[in-house]
């Protein structure tokens, strides 16, 4: 007879195996890296990722990745991007996400305190190209304000990981 402790670990194992195995096969993604923020991501904590282009032929979709406890207080999230292609152009854009429903509830997916955000970058309304092969840059800057101040937040509480992805896109 079987242990029944012995039968429950076993268990878990092969679920535990079996997210990982399935988490690890996207076949879509050319790129996906995260980093994490310690506690508060201040200002003018710049967090920047770099990627080698995959090729210059098909179009991309290219995504900002965020991981948010309920600690996040705002609905939105506005971001400074600046993409540095390999010749020395730079393309720096201000976003605004939306990252809580009108009734407060934070946006994402996620069973837990801990919700992941996948916002659009490049790709959405045009497809996006490399145009030049070589190593890019991508970085990415929190821009909140409280309503009213000019300063923006020193300290912004209840991200807790900034990401960048690259995928193909679908043909």
């Amino acid at each position: 007879m079987i242990n029944p402790m012995l039968k429950k670990h076993k268990s878990l194992f092969l679920v535990v195996i079996s997210c990982l195995f399935i988490a690890s096969c996207d076949s879509n993604a050319v790129f996906d890296e995260y980093q994490s923020v310690p506690n508060e991501w201040n200002k003018d904590a710049i967090i920047s990722f770099n990627f080698k282009a995959p090729d210059t032929i098909n179009n991309y979709n290219l995504y900002v990745n965020l991981r948010n406890t309920n600690d996040y207080a705002f609905s939105n999230l506005f971001l400074l991007v600046e993409l540095n292609y390999p010749n020395g152009k730079a393309v720096k854009d201000t976003l605004e996400y939306k990252m809580a429903a009108p009734n407060g509830e934070l946006l994402g997916t996620g069973f837990t305190d801990i919700k992941e955000n996948k916002l659009w970058f490049r790709g959405y309304k045009t497809p996006f190209a490399f145009k030049e092969v070589g190593e890019y840059t991508v970085s990415i800057q929190h821009a909140m304000r409280n309503n009213g101040d000019v300063n923006g937040v020193e300290n912004l509480k209840g991200i807790t990981d900034i990401g960048f992805r690259v995928e193909q896109a679908q043909k």
